[in-house]
């Protein structure tokens, strides 16, 4: 990945973990589009992000890491894909779920695109019936009897 790029989305996870908006905002290109699949959520601009980014802090107070094994599979100057970990606890209401006060660790994957030197987008693919399960609610019922499931 081109060393600037790089940098920009080092300095882009700083400020979003430091839960600094203004410096989260300042790495995106104005025009930015984040999309979040399994919600189906979709922000634009710098007004979308912002309320993306508190939607994620207030009810998550949530911060990312890369956990082990997971890793970059592509880097280009056009987009970044990579696995990372969402670590956080449940302290606001979340799709009609009230706040649990339950920790989390959630896998996801993200796609970053790139438009003249800032982030023009990110692209989220989660587990969300995984993510409701450790904050207290249980969206399939059904799951809990299968005999081979891993906890979640």
């Amino acid at each position: 990945m081109n060393p600037d790029l790089a940098s920009l989305v080092r300095r882009h996870l700083e400020a979003e973990n430091a839960h600094d908006l203004d410096g989260t905002l300042a790495t995106l290109h104005p025009e930015c589009a984040f999309e979040d699949f399994a919600t189906g959520q979709r922000w634009r601009g710098h007004a979308g992000a912002a309320d993306h980014y508190r939607q994620w802090w207030d009810t998550f107070d949530v911060e990312v890491r890369r956990g082990p094994g997971q890793r970059p599979y592509v880097t280009t100057d056009e987009f970044y894909v990579a696995e990372a970990t969402w670590h956080g606890k449940h302290v606001g209401p979340f799709l009609g779920v009230p706040p649990s006060g339950r920790a989390f660790v959630q896998p996801f994957v993200v796609i970053l695109t790139f438009r003249d030197g800032l982030m023009a987008g990110e692209r989220f693919h989660y587990d969300l019936a995984s993510l409701l399960r450790q904050i207290g609610a249980d969206p399939i019922p059904a799951l809990g009897g299968l005999s081979h499931r891993a906890t979640a």
